[in-house]
């Protein structure tokens, strides 16, 4: 339906933009995919086998998606983990997408985390629900500025950190990816017709864990810098 020759019931919803690097344009999001256990450490430390299996995806909401330099500590829960991860911004999409193009539908990259009600994803799992309820909550992925690939190239390597008050917990490599960037893109456009504004959260390293208000986290990964976020 065209909305510009009808007037909508109720309030339209604001659309999610997410600020650029250097610009004073903004990213419209539009889906956000979310890789599981993608480090074969993480996925070891959550008692799977790290072998290459195909991938599987969960969903976070466009909303999801914060740039603030806090993140509000969420009801029903008593133990929310950190999870440093690269997000992946689209700029085209497309089905049956080759994994030899797959990079060219990349706008850029930013620091992002995701954040989990680890409880509630454990209940949900134990019952082989759905894991959303632990995941997609309000302000449940912080994330940076954009940087274009113009700029920063594609990150294939290069060092991924998370810090709580100063003391290490997450360390690791993009290359210690199980599914590469270029291959989540292509697997997913295999049965998603990805597009403009796609958003894809590409997986952590090991070492995570839970937060408490007023813990400080600090990420950074090689290329794209190092930001700040307090738990309140």
């Amino acid at each position: 339906m065209d909305g510009t020759a009808r007037q909508f019931a109720i309030e339209r919803p604001p659309v999610v933009a997410l600020p650029i690097a250097g610009s004073d344009q903004l990213f419209p999001v539009r889906r956000v995919y979310c890789i599981g256990r993608n480090y074969a450490a993480h996925a070891i430390e959550m008692g799977h086998d790290p072998d290459r299996e195909p991938p599987f995806f969960f969903q976070k909401n466009p909303d999801n998606l914060s740039p603030s330099a806090e993140f509000p500590y969420p009801p029903k829960t008593n133990d929310v983990h950190h999870e440093v991860e690269v997000a992946v911004m689209l700029a085209s999409g497309g089905r049956d997408i080759p994994v030899a193009h797959a990079l060219e539908h990349v706008f850029g990259y930013a620091l992002s985390l995701d954040m989990t009600r680890r409880d509630l994803q454990g209940a949900q799992k134990k019952m082989g629900r759905p894991w959303e309820i632990g995941k997609a909550f309000e302000a449940s992925a912080p994330v940076g500025p954009i940087h274009r690939v113009a700029e920063v190239g594609h990150l294939s390597e290069g060092r991924i950190t998370l810090k709580v008050n100063g003391e290490l917990r997450q360390d690791g490599d993009l290359n210690q990816m199980i599914w590469k960037v270029q291959e989540q893109i292509a697997y997913l456009s295999e049965y998603y017709e990805l597009a403009p504004g796609d958003v894809i959260l590409s997986g952590t390293p090991s070492g995570v864990g839970p937060v408490v208000p007023g813990d400080v986290m600090e990420i950074a990964v090689e290329g794209l810098g190092a930001m700040s976020v307090k738990v309140v």
